[in-house]
């Protein structure tokens, strides 16, 4: 007998198959579209996420494949909350036995905005006091806190005095992949290298070239669209499968499903270069733990030395400040780079993300458009020329 059979639809999302996404700021719309693509239904997005419903088999699929989602929340109970004492009161009595063992581990994650309750580490606080209570009350003894790696990983949301208590479906940071084994300063988040593959419209008909490719977020990210690699390839472990109607013959199955959906890499491709040593190591690292990763080509040399880019898609991320030092530093490297762009580019697309604005200026090229996006606490912009 499954554990969600002793509690009938006791929680929140058993009686309505609705679930929550969280999103960067910007991605909202494209997260829906995505989120639909991949079997949910009624997406509605919100303010960095995205309300919608789905089967739990699809909810399965949606975990292991999305690739701009940041997490998926399953909700178990929502409430009015307008002090601790009443957040305390309500949550000891989820029948938490279902969720956890008592030897178990979990860990909470906490936000909260617009309420009488301040503090996100303080309502947290309040939240595992009430599991562990609930614990201690019942059966003598209590689970154990886990921030590393937990049997079950909460989300708390305060909003307008409104909570909702989740479980995380993801077990965690969905832009956590597992390919980056090696990284440089300030690495680009692979959610955010996902959207600007999405948002740049490439459909693996035209070469794919990074020529300041990092430890190679972008590349990888590519490579995974181009061949259907799912997002969570790599990922052990998935939050869905502490949750009591977890049906683990069904995830099996799908996982089967969808990786047997993965696809070839045509030569050339995808290409890549960085004229930092340490970054062009890193990149082939990181790409030869994906399938099909091992036949990019990562070049160490300098974007003048790396020949021209016609007809082709361009992504990158330039250094800017922050990454190199200084701004005047920025500016010589931007305008020597707009220049080969102009000059030894010509017939392709170029998305350059900034995480300054300022660096727009620099370049010395014309947009064709601009798209805001976030980067961790960097408000940067998604920048598109057309070289002709």
């Amino acid at each position: 007998m499954k554990r969600s059979e002793l509690y009938d639809q006791v929680f929140a999302y058993q009686k309505h198959n609705r679930f929550f996404a969280t999103i960067a700021e910007g991605l909202e719309k494209e997260g829906a579209e995505e989120l639909t693509s991949l079997g949910a239904f009624d997406a509605e997005p919100v303010y960095r996420g995205i309300h919608f419903n789905a089967d739990p088999d699809v909810l399965y699929g949606i975990v292991y494949q999305t690739r701009l989602c940041s997490r998926i929340l399953a909700p178990l109970l929502s409430f009015d909350c307008h002090s601790p004492k009443y957040l305390y009161k309500t949550a000891r009595t989820l029948p938490w036995e279902i969720l956890l063992n008592k030897t178990g581990s979990f860990a909470i994650s906490a936000t909260v905005a617009n309420s009488k309750i301040k503090h996100s580490q303080y309502a947290a606080l309040c939240l595992k006091d009430a599991l562990v209570d609930h614990f201690r009350d019942k059966f003598g003894s209590r689970p154990d806190v886990d921030r590393q790696n937990p049997d079950l990983l909460l989300n708390l949301h305060i909003d307008n005095n409104r909570a909702v208590v989740s479980i995380d479906a993801s077990g965690g940071a969905l832009h956590r992949r597992g390919y980056r084994q090696n990284a440089v300063a300030a690495p680009m988040q692979e959610t955010l290298a996902a959207a600007i593959i999405r948002l740049s419209g490439w459909d693996g008909k035209r070469p794919l070239v990074d020529p300041m490719c990092g430890s190679g977020t972008l590349l990888c990210e590519a490579l995974m669209s181009s061949c259907q690699v799912p997002a969570g390839y790599l990922r052990k472990r998935f939050g869905f499968e502490s949750m009591p109607d977890f049906d683990r013959q069904k995830w099996q199955a799908l996982r089967r499903k969808v990786d047997r959906d993965i696809i070839g890499l045509p030569d050339g491709l995808i290409r890549g270069s960085d004229i930092s040593k340490e970054a062009a190591t890193a990149a082939r690292s990181n790409l030869n733990l994906l399938p099909n990763g091992s036949d990019i080509v990562v070049k160490r040399c300098s974007f003048l030395d790396g020949g021209q880019i016609e007809n082709s898609i361009i992504v990158c991320n330039p250094p800017y400040g922050v990454r190199i030092g200084n701004k005047e530093e920025t500016a010589d490297l931007l305008k020597e780079f707009g220049s080969f762009l102009k000059h030894n580019c010509r017939g392709s697309e170029v998305y350059l993300y900034f995480g300054n604005r300022e660096m727009l200026k620099m370049i010395g090229l014309k947009t064709s458009s601009r798209k805001s996006l976030r980067n961790g606490g960097l408000d940067g912009v998604l920048a598109k020329y057309e070289m002709y």
